[in-house]
């Protein structure tokens, strides 16, 4: 659980003098990380009034909360699926759904990148990595093909729960009487406590790994795929050992998590912290602290201990994994001089999700 009677002074002998008052997260849009050193050395745990919300920044006191009871998920506005859909998900990608699941993200990874072979220079946040989750889930799910721009919009804004099931209907109803290998006939012929998913069952296991392919995955693979390119050394190795992907893919979500800050709500009093307050876990700031990593903002694909608080848990964080493999192999073997495109890169314009919103390149 969280401690806070080690987060409220600096924590370096010598540390530079504590500025007069605490800045806020809503004045580092562009570039936040001045901010996070600032937050780590002088306020650990600072109310944040702007922004309306207590900041933790430090490692240590980030990954605390995040697994503290007292502190809970603050409910999002994208699909309503419960969470115990998400835990029953996670329990059926195994087996035959796990092998329809890895079967499509290839599939997909490959016919998008292979959609680039022909082409001098390409967009990778456009043209792939906004639609790889997406068409992942399409062919994993048997879903018909033409209806992949509709889902695409489903995994990026939401949907309502009868809204999807009125889509799901008749599709559930020929894979329960005619099912194939999809991910959909495997939810439809699932078996708990002795007789088959529900109809509503199976819609909110569809809406969760709808959610798992939205914006967050998109932006982990667009973070990826650049910090790659920005060091051809190191992707050169991972095209010789693409073994070592599940690691270089682990120090990018340190370097560059897609969401830099997760909200917690205090259901008790935490320190401080009164019940009720919302609390802001800096993943951002977190994974730059030089108490826990050496040189925090170099990139290092090769990092032998890259930390765990982004990676996250469930259908989302293993189908981020998915198609980070999968996509970064098929670029590879697709277009095998791909390379960044000359020009600036572009800067991220947003606090809480961060990512390339494009990525030139040479193919």
């Amino acid at each position: 659980m969280l401690c806070l009677t080690d987060v409220t002074v600096p924590r370096t002998a010598g540390a530079p003098p504590r500025p007069p008052g605490p800045p806020s997260l809503r004045t580092a849009v562009q570039d936040p990380y001045r901010l996070y050193r600032t937050l780590r050395t002088h306020y650990p745990l600072v109310y944040d009034e702007p922004f309306g919300a207590w900041l933790l920044s430090r490692y240590d006191d980030v990954r605390a909360a995040l697994a503290d009871p007292r502190l809970v998920a603050v409910p999002g506005d994208g699909h309503p699926a419960a969470p115990e859909a998400g835990r029953l998900l996670e329990r059926a990608l195994h087996g035959p759904a796990l092998a329809a699941l890895t079967a499509a993200v290839e599939r997909s990874a490959h016919v998008l990148a292979r959609r680039l072979a022909a082409r001098e220079d390409a967009d990778l946040v456009a043209e792939f990595c906004d639609w790889l989750p997406t068409a992942t889930a399409v062919a994993a799910l048997g879903l018909p093909y033409e209806e992949t721009a509709r889902v695409h919009r489903w995994c990026r804004t939401g949907l309502r729960r009868s809204e999807l099931g009125a889509f799901l209907r008749p599709l559930t109803a020929r894979r329960r009487a005619h099912p194939g290998g999809d991910l959909l006939s495997v939810l439809c012929t699932a078996r708990s406590d002795g007789g088959p998913l529900s109809d509503d069952t199976v819609t909110g296991l569809v809406g969760t790994l709808l959610g798992a392919a939205g914006e967050s995955t998109a932006r982990a693979l667009a973070s990826f795929l650049a910090n790659l390119l920005d060091h051809p050394r190191q992707l050169d190795v991972l095209r010789a050992r693409p073994d070592l992907t599940p690691g270089a893919w682990a120090e990018s979500l340190r370097r560059d998590p897609p969401l830099h800050i997760v909200l917690r709500r205090a259901a008790a009093p935490v320190g401080p912290i009164p019940a009720g307050a919302t609390v802001a876990c800096l993943l951002g700031a977190a994974g730059r602290d030089p108490e826990r990593f050496t040189d925090p903002d170099r990139y290092d694909a090769f990092r032998t201990d890259p930390g765990p608080l982004a990676h996250g848990t469930g259908p989302e964080a293993l189908l981020a994994r998915l198609t980070a493999e999968h996509g970064l192999r098929a670029l590879l073997t697709a277009l095998p001089g791909l390379r960044r495109a000359p020009g600036a890169p572009h800067v991220p314009d947003d606090l809480v999700r961060r990512s390339p919103r494009t990525l030139r390149v040479r193919t």
